[in-house]
């Protein structure tokens, strides 16, 4: 016997929570599955709407005046600006980021030493915008090599930021490895966990605390790689400004991402708080149509094919990093549906054939018809109770513009509530 629910979502990334959240606020009967972790733990925890055109030019100050000038066939385009605001709306109800004040993206610094534009950013990161023109002194640790604080440092310097840099390697107390997990250093600064300093216990926080103090000059901002707790970071930031005598911030991080993974349970709390069912781990693997509409599609678990009936069905499930479009010498494909794929030179000729300059394959993708509904790789027919959403679709380069959370937020939110409507 099938599991039965309104909406079927697949993919449990940015776009496929955004489509389940939004399509279970509507009131529809929701369940998503995932076959793998969401990527949200891989990103940085910024949420980016449009920090560069297409071409390359940026960054871009107001990211919603940018859209207008995009190209027909880009999703911004396709699910229109007063839609975008309305999903951020959505976001902004449920997480504690920063940003919605102003329609202008702000300048956040990261662990490379870039300057990035993004619209939102967590709690966490707000003290060391680019735009503030107090000192800064960034902390690194000998234990995490992916961050070098004084080469950072030099960066930003070099980038023009209008303030002073410095940055300094410390040993974290109670010397952890260098391989250890990122999640570590959160439990011990969470729980302010006992670490052994010079032979006596003291305090995680209070001895990290004392740590950066005797190589702190007058900086009034001090950065620290994201690790600043996991449960209760906003405790641990806190004490550490009081220890230390300067606002606290933590600077975005490569994977695997703290303030990702902060995201992510906040994202799939609010998924259970409305009502929405969730499984991952396991693949959709085939699918049953009754001509024009998609009956049951089936899981794998366990070697056994589960099952699952929908009214209306979300794809999300990623691009090709993502492996929501797969690749071979002979094709790119979608793999559940046989999506009809799209790329430069099928809709963009204003580009000269080549609509993404440097970036090939990020045009690849699912194309779709104004309401989001994929067309199949088979004579162009439309499932009607299907719609794709996020980074499986084509028609922009999410890398050049650092456009994919805006766009996986917008599309997911027009998916949903199309989907929910649709199985009343």
């Amino acid at each position: 016997m099938a599991i039965n629910s309104d909406v079927l979502v697949i993919g449990g990334g940015l776009a496929g929570l955004t489509s389940a959240l939004k399509a279970a606020r509507e009131g529809a009967d929701v369940r998503l599955v995932s076959y793998k972790q969401s990527s949200l733990r891989h990103a940085s925890g910024l949420v980016d709407l449009l920090g560069y055109t297409p071409d390359g030019e940026g960054p871009v100050t107001d990211p919603y005046a940018a859209m207008g000038d995009l190209h027909d066939a880009h999703p911004y385009q396709t699910v229109g600006v007063e839609t975008v605001r309305e999903a951020m709306d959505l976001f902004d109800d449920v997480t504690d980021y920063r940003g919605d004040h102003t329609d202008t993206n702000a300048l956040v610094p990261t662990h490379g030493g870039t300057v990035k534009p993004t619209a939102r950013y967590p709690t966490g990161a707000a003290a060391g915008l680019a735009s503030d023109d107090r000192d800064v002194l960034l902390v690194g640790l000998e234990s995490m090599v992916d961050f070098d604080a004084p080469h950072a440092a030099a960066h930003l310097e070099a980038a023009g930021v209008p303030f002073d840099v410095r940055g300094e390697t410390i040993r974290f107390p109670g010397d952890l490895q260098a391989d250890a997990k990122i999640t570590r250093y959160a439990k011990l600064l969470d729980t302010n966990g006992e670490v052994a300093v010079r032979g006596r216990k003291k305090g995680a926080r209070d001895a990290l605390a004392e740590r950066v103090n005797t190589v702190r000059e007058k900086e009034e901002r001090v950065g620290f790689p994201a690790i600043l707790g996991d449960d209760h970071t906003d405790a641990v930031r806190a004490a550490l400004e009081e220890k230390i005598g300067a606002d606290v911030f933590e600077v975005p991080m490569g994977p695997p991402s703290l303030p990702g993974l902060r995201l992510e349970d906040r994202l799939f709390e609010a998924l259970d708080e409305a009502g929405a069912s969730f499984e991952t781990g396991n693949p959709v693997v085939d699918f049953d149509a009754d001509g024009d509409r998609i009956e049951t599609v089936y899981i794998e678990k366990n070697g056994a094919r589960i099952p699952n009936s929908a009214d209306q069905y979300v794809l999300a499930t990623g691009g090709l990093v993502g492996k929501g479009i797969e690749s071979d010498r002979e094709s790119v494909h979608e793999p559940i549906f046989d999506c009809h794929i799209e790329h430069g030179e099928d809709r963009y000729e204003w580009f000269d054939g080549d609509a993404f300059g440097d970036h090939p394959f990020a045009s690849f993708g699912v194309e779709t018809d104004e309401t989001l509904r994929p067309l199949t790789a088979s004579d162009s027919v439309e499932f009607e109770n299907l719609r794709a959403a996020g980074s499986v679709l084509g028609g922009y380069d999410f890398a050049a513009e650092k456009s994919g959370s805006g766009v996986s937020i917008a599309t997911g939110y027009v998916a949903g509530e199309n989907a929910a409507a649709e199985a009343r």
